[in-house]
């Protein structure tokens, strides 16, 4: 199959328009912008306001429906069932707005991150969380994988995914669990070798971005190094933003997770 051989070299695959996945986005971007709109009034966004994090903030179920509307189906879904066998049950949607400017300085990010995410976009894998006073990393959401869904259209402050980076990444963290209980590895701390992991995808892979309409969709592999694109200096029309629901269920199984 073609598309499992472009994503295991890729990390990533983006499906063409879809009507089910369309259908989906028509009933789900109106909720999504009125959830935004009340983090908005709640001066809950983050990089100086010019960003939505907004983790878990659709309520969606476990088929992503949400009220009487569509569940999401269609064939990035089916993508995800043969290549992994199974669709885990979906966790209530990420909604992450970006709007211009994006980003700002803060005082809740320090400098050095603050360039990262200028100079690096904030480059991550999922599910490695800061813990600690001393934010050490440490493997906190072991997700299956990431279901990108544009619910607006912009060039602007695109997903970029640094392709073939999930090999690199998958490789370093089979090593750094080897001889330790899957039971222990949300206790382990991955801090050197998930950066050095990070180093050296910043010289081997391209950086790509993943730009998309709705109705579209992209399939990221958990392992795969990503992160958001700077706004870009061109003027934008007032109430601009870049809207994408996120979806990251867990996988039932960590051990399986570097692979």
């Amino acid at each position: 199959m073609r598309a499992l051989e472009e994503f295991d070299a890729q990390g990533w695959i983006k499906f063409s328009h879809d009507p089910m996945v369309a259908n989906w986005v028509r009933h789900a971007a109106p909720i999504a912008e009125e959830l935004v709109r009340d983090q908005v009034k709640k001066q809950a966004l983050r990089c100086g306001g010019t960003w939505c994090v907004g983790v878990n903030l659709l309520p969606n179920d476990p088929d992503g429906q949400l009220g009487g509307g569509p569940a999401l189906k269609g064939r990035a879904m089916d993508f995800i069932k043969h290549k992994y066998g199974h669709v885990a049950p979906l966790d209530r949607a990420q909604i992450s707005v970006i709007y211009p400017g994006y980003p700002r300085s803060s005082d809740t990010e320090s400098a050095a991150a603050f360039v990262f995410r200028q100079k690096r976009d904030a480059a991550h894998v999922d599910g490695l969380l800061p813990v600690g006073p001393n934010r050490r990393r440490q493997l906190m959401e072991p997700h299956a994988f990431v279901l990108g869904i544009p619910l607006n259209f912009s060039r602007e402050s695109p997903m970029v995914v640094w392709e073939g980076s999930h090999h690199i990444i998958a490789s370093a963290f089979r090593a750094a669990f080897d001889g330790i209980p899957p039971s222990a590895w949300a206790d382990h701390d991955i801090t050197e070798i998930y950066h050095a992991a990070r180093r050296s995808c910043f010289e081997q892979c391209t950086r790509r971005s993943v730009i998309a309409r709705p109705g579209e969709a992209y399939v990221v592999h958990r392992c795969t190094l990503h992160g958001v694109a700077p706004w870009g200096d061109t003027a934008s029309e007032a109430g601009a933003c870049r809207s994408i629901a996120y979806f990251r269920p867990e996988l039932a199984d960590i051990a399986v997770w570097p692979n």
